[in-house]
């Protein structure tokens, strides 16, 4: 079970990084992204990345039968991830109304969610649990989208999250299914990553990161239904941290949530003063940190370890986010 998925890393990344090299003239020519008022990016640059990786996912976690698979549920998370591509990808040159927009994620989370066999909390109504699922699965989609605003940032999120995803299934904590698709989006991400070193030759785009958040979101929530809810928050602590409390703050300020702004504490490190690179490496490495404590949850399930884990993860993401938002020192001119 363990040698498939470690082959299935560099297969994907070839494929992904393949497809960029045949893709990228027509994306160059096609899909060019305008600096707005979200863009950190100062010059027209092509976006569409994320149909490399889609694509390089479907096909390299489609490689090996899975006598353990459900069929049902792994063809809903494919057919679910290329409607959001789609989307993505019409959103991405021609900008969708945010109701529709909403309303077509809104249904391939659905979708996905009631493919899934299982309940985290028993004493409630199964009803009343995928309600929350669902809405949990639509908000991390958008996080994964909002997030997307700097060179290299999702790289930081989504590599150390799937890759401790991939570590945690060979140890034993997720299914073959879910292992063999963090692997190969693991891989499909590192065939993107020269593309999109900054200073970026190639953006991710909506198409990209719209499936790319559905996929993340439901090994997560695999995950957590193996009995590893707490490691299911830990991993992606930084971007739920970054976009819930953004969007609480723009809400409170009664400012358009839904419009692009540049307001993510990601956002506000470049403008007091931290360099791109700076912020992703700090997030990188935090996100480290993460799935070191996730796995430590894993390994040592009792509640007081598990707690302490959390409160870990919460502190060192209340560092980072401070750290971004804490303007530069002045200092007095010589006299």
């Amino acid at each position: 079970m363990i040698a498939a998925p470690v082959l299935v890393v560099p297969i994907a990344a070839a494929v992904s990084a393949g497809l960029i090299v045949l893709l990228r003239p027509l994306l160059q020519r096609y899909a060019l992204a305008r600096p707005n008022a979200r863009s950190s990016h100062t010059v027209p640059t092509p976006q569409g990345g994320g149909i490399a990786i889609v694509a390089a996912i479907l096909l390299t976690a489609g490689l090996l039968p899975l006598a353990d698979a459900a069929p049902r549920e792994m063809l809903t998370l494919g057919l679910s991830t290329v409607s959001l591509a789609l989307v993505g990808a019409v959103d991405d040159i021609r900008p969708l109304p945010a109701g529709l927009r909403l309303i077509l994620q809104a249904a391939a989370v659905t979708a996905l969610v009631l493919a899934v066999d299982g309940q985290l909390v028993p004493a409630i109504p199964a009803w009343m649990e995928r309600g929350l699922a669902i809405l949990a699965g639509l908000w991390f989609v958008n996080l994964v989208n909002f997030m997307d605003g700097l060179d290299w940032m999702t790289l930081s999120e989504i590599v150390p999250v799937s890759g401790a995803l991939f570590l945690a299934g060979t140890g034993g904590a997720l299914p073959p299914a879910p292992t063999l698709v963090a692997a190969a989006l693991l891989g499909a991400m590192l065939g993107f990553a020269p593309f999109n070193r900054p200073v970026a030759r190639l953006f991710l785009g909506d198409v990209g990161s719209l499936p790319i958040g559905l996929v993340t979101a439901w090994l997560l929530y695999r995950l957590a239904l193996e009995g590893g809810l707490a490691a299911a928050i830990l991993l992606p602590l930084v971007y739920i941290a970054d976009a819930t409390l953004t969007l609480a703050r723009r809400a409170l300020r009664r400012e358009p949530v839904w419009q692009a702004h540049r307001s993510h504490f990601y956002q506000r490190a470049t403008v007091n003063g931290l360099s791109v690179t700076g912020v992703v490496a700090r997030v990188f490495v935090v996100n480290l940190g993460l799935a070191f404590l996730a796995a430590a949850t894993l390994l040592w399930p009792s509640w007081p370890f598990t707690l302490g884990a959390l409160a870990g993860g919460a502190v060192l993401v209340a560092a980072l986010l401070a750290r971004f938002a804490r303007a530069p020192r002045r200092t007095l001119p010589a006299i």
